[in-house]
């Protein structure tokens, strides 16, 4: 499996690059970076800046097909990869935690998508998905249709709900976000 970092966002409502905010005195990105090293042989960022990750010794790869957001990223994760699968994240999650997503890894099976509910919702940015997908992928590309829960629609998709998810996360951290100066100052305090 491969681990995919989806860092092509525009940063519009935060004005800077998120995957270089720092919290608890660590980058987000280094801090992403070295979990999944510590868990994949392949670890992919997906950048439309490809220069500012040079410093991360991983594979940095640019979105195939430009202006899709993050069904874009994901496409283009799954087309680079070197394995089957890949978990896939934001760069701007501060808090994934690697126990967690070994266990996700180790509930794929045949499933072509293994995604978590904390009971808010999937979480599409913090998921593993199959290299199977991709037709399906580009043809939802080729629509305009981005919304990457069309996906889930048509696969074999195993949902791991907010009772195992709790015992990794009892705060309920690993999919927080950072969007905005204020999400920051939250997630800080």
């Amino acid at each position: 499996m491969t681990g995919v970092i989806l860092a092509g966002g525009k940063n519009r409502r935060i004005g800077t690059n998120k995957a270089f905010l720092v919290v608890n005195g660590t980058r987000i990105i280094d801090r992403t970076v070295g979990i999944l090293k510590s868990i994949f042989a392949e670890v992919i960022i997906v950048s439309n800046n490809p220069l500012a990750y040079l410093d991360q010794n991983v594979t940095i790869v640019t979105d195939i097909l430009p202006d899709k957001g993050a069904m874009g990223g994901l496409y283009t994760g799954l087309f680079f990869a070197s394995h089957s699968q890949v978990f896939v994240c934001a760069c701007d999650m501060p808090f994934i935690n690697g126990k967690f997503i070994e266990y996700m890894i180790g509930r794929v099976g045949a499933n072509d998508i293994v995604a978590p509910d904390a009971g808010d919702g999937l979480q599409p940015m913090h998921a593993v998905y199959g290299k199977k997908l991709l037709p399906l992928l580009k043809r939802l590309l080729d629509q305009d249709l981005l919304k990457i829960s069309c996906l889930y629609k048509s696969s074999r998709t195993l949902i791991i709900h907010s009772d195992v998810i709790d015992a990794f996360d009892p705060e309920k951290k690993m999919f927080l976000n950072v969007n905005t100066m204020d999400d920051l100052q939250a997630i800080i305090k």
